[in-house]
C-alpha cells in the first residue's frame, strides 16, 4: 500500500528490495510512485528470502510492504512428460497441455454464501440466501504409464548425446484404443523452472511440428492403391533403372531397380526421391510433378502423431482412431466422474488391405529390408523407415541435413503398440550412416525390447536370435 511511503521511504524501498529481490530499481520506483493501493512487486519470492526482508523491512521502519502466501504448483518429475503436462499461468490457469485442456476440471470451484448481517456485522441466519460448497479440483489421469514414459526418455536422451540433433521425438501409442502410452520431445524444460525456458524448449513437436513424412508415408500410398483394388500385393512396377523423367524433371532413386512389387517397393523402399519438398496444395494447384513427390511423403506436411496413428491404422486392421490422453476425471476421493472411451473416426481402409500392408512391412525389419537394426529378438515387426531431406527456409534443401525416422508395430499379429522414433539433423560420424533405418532403428529396437519386457510379451522362441543388429552402410537412404 502505496499511502505509507513517503518518497523518502519509496527510495529507501527501492533500494533494498530491488537489492533482495532482484528487481528492476526503476520499474519499483514506477510501481511504489503510483497511488494504488495494491500491487504486486513480485511472485514466487522463497520462504527464507521473504523472511530475511520481511525482518529488514521491520528494522528499517518501511511500512505497507506486506507478504502474501500463495498455493504453488509443483511438479515432482520435473522435465518428465512436460510437454504433455503442461503448465499455468501465475493466477493457476492452465495455458498449456493437459493443464490448459483439464483446466475446468483441475481448477476447482469456489465456494459461496449469500447473507444478510445486523449493524454490528452478526449473520441474520433467517435470512441466509443461495450457496454452493466449494469443491477441490479433479483428478485428472492419463493413459501415459510412466514405466513405458522412463524408458522412452531415457532413451531420447541417449539418442541426443550420441546425435545430437536439432530436435527428436518418440511415441508409444496403443493401436487398438489410441491410448498414449508414452511421449517425449527434445529440446524440453522442467516444469518447475518454467520462466527460464526458451519458447523452442516448450513446443509438444509431436503434436504441432509440421514435417514431410518421406518413405513412410507410403504406408498411406500404398494402402490406398490396394483398398481401390488398383493393384495387388504381388503387382509388379518398372522402376525405371533407377532414374526417371516426368514433367521435364528426372528423379534419381538411391539404387537402381528394375522390376519390384508393391511389396518389396514397401520392403526395399525404392522410391525415386524427388528434388522438391512442400506443404500439401489442393490438386487445381498441384504442378506437373506433384503426383510423382506426394505418393512417396513429398510436398504433403504431417505431424508426428498423425503419422503415428497412420500406422495404428494398419496396425488395428483399418480402423482410424482418435489419439487420446486422457483416460478418466475422478474426484479427490476416488469417484469416477467421467471415463473417456476409444473413439473410432471411420473405417478408412478394409482389414484385409491392412493385412497385405502389415505382412509387406514385416518384411522391412528383415536382413533384406531397410531397418534389419530395428529388430527385436523374439518378435516379428512391422515397420517402415524414412529419410527425408529438410527444406532450406529461404528455399530448396539444407544440403547434408535430414530428418531420419522409423515407425512401427509390434507383435505384428497382434500388435500392443506402435512406436515413432524421429530425429530431425542427426549428427553420424559418416554421411552414409544418415538413414532412418541406421539411426532411428537401433533406437526403437531398445525402446521396443524393453517395453515388451515390461509389457510381459511372450517372445517366440524361434525367433530369440536378433536379425541384422549390425547395421550395413549400404542401406537404402529411405
Amino acid at each position: 500500500d502505496t499511502s505509507h511511503l513517503t518518497k523518502e521511504k519509496v527510495a529507501e524501498a527501492v533500494a533494498l528490495l530491488s537489492r533482495e529481490l532482484k528487481v528492476d530499481a526503476d520499474e519499483l520506483s514506477e510501481k511504489l510512485g503510483s497511488d494504488r493501493h495494491y500491487l504486486i512487486l513480485k511472485r514466487d519470492v522463497p520462504t527464507s528470502a521473504a523472511d530475511a526482508l520481511r525482518a529488514k523491512l521491520r528494522e528499517q521502519n518501511l511500512r505497507g510492504i506486506y507478504f502474501e502466501h500463495d498455493a504453488a504448483r509443483l511438479y515432482p518429475n520435473g522435465s518428465m512428460l512436460c510437454h504433455v503436462i503442461g503448465f499455468t499461468d501465475f493466477d493457476h490457469k492452465g495455458i498449456q497441455g493437459i493443464e490448459a485442456s483439464m483446466d475446468e476440471y483441475l481448477r476447482g470451484q469456489d465456494g459461496y454464501r449469500y447473507i444478510e448481517h445486523d449493524r454490528a456485522g452478526q449473520e441474520i441466519v433467517l435470512y441466509r440466501g443461495q450457496e454452493r460448497a466449494a469443491r477441490d479440483g479433479y483428478q485428472v489421469r492419463l493413459s501415459i504409464d510412466l514405466n513405458l514414459q522412463n524408458i522412452v526418455e531415457n532413451e531420447i536422451d541417449a539418442a541426443v548425446r550420441e546425435y545430437s540433433p536439432q530436435k527428436a521425438t518418440i511415441i508409444l501409442m496403443r493401436p487398438q484404443t489410441g491410448e498414449i502410452l508414452a511421449m517425449a520431445n527434445r529440446p524440453n524444460f522442467d516444469l518447475n523452472q518454467r520462466n527460464t525456458a526458451k519458447p523452442e524448449q516448450m513446443k509438444n513437436r509431436a503434436v504441432i511440428d509440421m514435417m514431410e513424412p518421406g518413405s513412410t508415408f507410403k504406408i498411406v500410398t500404398a494402402a490406398a492403391a490396394l483398398n481401390e483394388k488398383k493393384v495387388r500385393p504381388d503387382t509388379t512396377i518398372f522402376c525405371e533403372n533407377g532414374a526417371w523423367n516426368y514433367g521435364g524433371r528426372t528423379l534419381h532413386d538411391h539404387r537402381a531397380y528394375g522390376e519390384l512389387s508393391v511389396q518389396d517397393i514397401l520392403v526395399k523402399s525404392s522410391e525415386l526421391p524427388g528434388e522438391i519438398n512442400g506443404i500439401i496444395r489442393p490438386p487445381q494447384n498441384w504442378s506437373k510433378i506433384s503426383i510423382t513427390r506426394i505418393p512417396m511423403g513429398h510436398e504433403v506436411a504431417v505431424t508426428p502423431l498423425q503419422m503415428t496413428v497412420a500406422m495404428a491404422t494398419i496396425a488395428n486392421g483399418g480402423k482410424l482412431i482418435t489419439p487420446r490422453v486422457v483416460k478418466s476425471i475422478m474426484t479427490a476421493e476416488g469417484t469416477t466422474v467421467s471415463e473417456f472411451s476409444p473413439s473410432v473416426v471411420r473405417q478408412v481402409i478394409s482389414p484385409e488391405t491392412a493385412r497385405q500392408i502389415g505382412n509387406a512391412l514385416r518384411g522391412v525389419v528383415s536382413d533384406r529390408g531397410t531397418a534389419a537394426a530395428a529388430a527385436v529378438p523374439g518378435f516379428v515387426i512391422a515397420g517402415k523407415t524414412g529419410t527425408a531431406q529438410k527444406v532450406d527456409p529461404h528455399g530448396g534443401y539444407e544440403k547434408g541435413k535430414y530428418v531420419v525416422s522409423f515407425i512401427g508395430f509390434l507383435p505384428a499379429d497382434h500388435p500392443e503398440f506402435v512406436g515413432l522414433v524421429l530425429l530431425d539433423d542427426a549428427k553420424t560420424s559418416k554421411p552414409e550412416l544418415n538413414y532412418g533405418g541406421l539411426v532411428a532403428g537401433p533406437i526403437f529396437s531398445r525402446i521396443a525390447e524393453k517395453a515388451a519386457r515390461y509389457l510381459d510379451l511372450a517372445p517366440q522362441p524361434d525367433l530369440i536370435k536378433p536379425a541384422g543388429r549390425v547395421a550395413s552402410t549400404s542401406a537404402s537412404r529411405h
